[in-house]
């Protein structure tokens, strides 16, 4: 099927669209399906090596939390100083991500990957060194970690339409990179824990970052990432920003990530009412295994319809599967809702990215894509710090009614704002490797040769 205007493929009023949805699915004229589809992505050249990469690339990023505390629990610190230190690092990287991603449509990828990498590993050896016994240098060196994180998860999303051409491909690799983010997400703190025991908190903190510049490293030095330029953009302070659709989506998802945080403080609650901390782990890969069959499914499928009403559909999932878990029953009956509640997280991100990449405007690509991480983990935080009160408030099912919130809440932000993701950005990669709309026509306001 061609791809439609706006290089979405089955594009609104295509012919099986069904109107009330847009979210007609069907089956993959390639005969890929599944994992085998995504062998087909990484079969081609440098697609394996840039997906290892950026995984390899964001192990701190996905372990810093639990190192900084056990680091700082190591040393005699408080919880209350381990959880101020582990904050202001996520405060500084959700700072950092869209900066060094606007950085990287200006400079290109290596320019900005290998002296960022450098600059955050720096950050966490003097963290290391130094000791956290001094607190306003414990505090600078994870601020320089956490700001200097390359953005590399929005780059890897930026290089996929040069990398694997055809708009289908590029949309299972979306699909993709969400299941690989969730073996990352689980495999990465227990990695943390076995370095922990074999070493110390703090060699497994340099052994992680040391592991991270090697990932960028062998991003920034492949073929792809040398050769890839965004495309010329418009001069305005906002960057990607000034886009409403990309706002609306990041308000959405912004309570997306209140959903998934409150979760990590309502299964250590739901654990301490069952007296065993195991409990918490089942709950946890309950999720991660519904994250994997769900992108796995997802990335099965060839999708028609615009992919903003899908979102909509896909959210509205993810929103019923939270609010179970408030019942709080059994372990076994948990962990069956638990795999429920990760079935459409994979998919939701999955196919935001594909909405960032329809609304972004041009030139600004790897910053909305950072900007999207961003605000995800701005929520995850949110949420986080909201379940808690809840849990002393209302109890276990209380923290879990926190996910089921977020849900519902990131659903209405979705139907308050179709009009405004109705109408896609000027600007699409329909022509693979190339940032620009169909016309070739420049967005409005453009000036040729400035760039902001």
């Amino acid at each position: 099927m061609a791809a439609g205007p706006t290089g979405e493929t089955g594009a609104v009023g295509e012919p099986g669209e069904t109107a009330s949805t847009g979210i007609t699915a069907t089956t993959d004229t390639t005969g890929t399906t599944g994992t085998t589809g995504y062998a087909d992505i990484l079969r081609a050249p440098s697609a394996a090596r840039l997906l290892a990469g950026t995984l390899l690339g964001r192990l701190p990023n996905a372990t810093a939390p639990i190192a900084i505390v056990l680091l700082v629990r190591a040393a005699g610190g408080s919880y209350s100083f381990a959880g101020a230190l582990a904050a202001v690092y996520g405060i500084s990287n959700a700072v950092g991500q869209p900066l060094l991603g606007r950085a990287v449509d200006l400079h290109g990828q290596p320019r900005v990957y290998i002296p960022t990498a450098v600059l955050s590993a720096l950050g966490v050896v003097v963290l290391v060194t130094v000791g956290t016994g001094v607190e306003p240098l414990a505090y600078a060196a994870v601020i320089v970690s956490g700001l200097f994180t390359p953005p590399l998860e929005g780059g890897l999303r930026a290089l996929w339409p040069s990398v694997l051409g055809r708009e289908e491909r590029v949309h299972r690799a979306y699909a993709m990179d969400a299941v690989a983010q969730e073996v990352m997400f689980t495999a990465g703190p227990l990695l943390v824990t076995l370095l922990v025991a074999l070493w110390s908190p703090g060699t497994a903190l340099i052994v992680i970052n040391a592991m991270g510049v090697l990932g960028a490293l062998s991003v920034a030095l492949s073929e792809p990432s040398r050769v890839w330029r965004s495309a010329p953009r418009e001069a305005h302070w906002l960057g990607a920003l000034r886009a409403p659709g990309l706002l609306a989506l990041l308000a959405a998802f912004l309570f997306v990530g209140v959903a998934l945080g409150s979760i990590t403080v309502a299964g250590v609650a739901y654990a301490d009412d069952h007296g065993r901390e195991s409990v918490y782990g089942w709950l946890m890969a309950a999720l991660g295994l519904g994250a994997l069959i769900g992108g796995a499914v997802y990335g099965a499928i060839r999708w028609t319809g615009a992919p903003e009403r899908r979102l909509r559909a896909i959210v509205a999932l993810l929103a019923l599967g939270y609010l179970p878990l408030a019942l709080t029953p059994g372990v076994a009956a948990m962990t069956v809702l638990s795999v429920v509640a990760g079935l459409f997280l994979a998919p939701a991100i999955a196919c935001a990215f594909i909405v960032v990449d329809r609304h972004a405007p041009r030139g600004t690509v790897t910053e909305a894509f950072s900007w999207l991480v961003t605000t995800f983990g701005v929520g995850a935080a949110l949420g986080t710090a909201l379940a808690g009160p809840a849990v002393e408030l209302g109890g276990t099912a209380a923290s879990f009614a926190v996910a089921g919130g977020g849900g519902i809440a990131a659903l209405l932000v979705l139907l308050a704002t179709q009009r405004v993701l109705a109408v896609p950005g000027s600007r699409s990669n329909a022509t693979p490797g190339k940032e620009n709309d169909p016309s070739e026509a420049a967005e409005p306001g453009f000036s040729s040769g400035h760039q902001a």
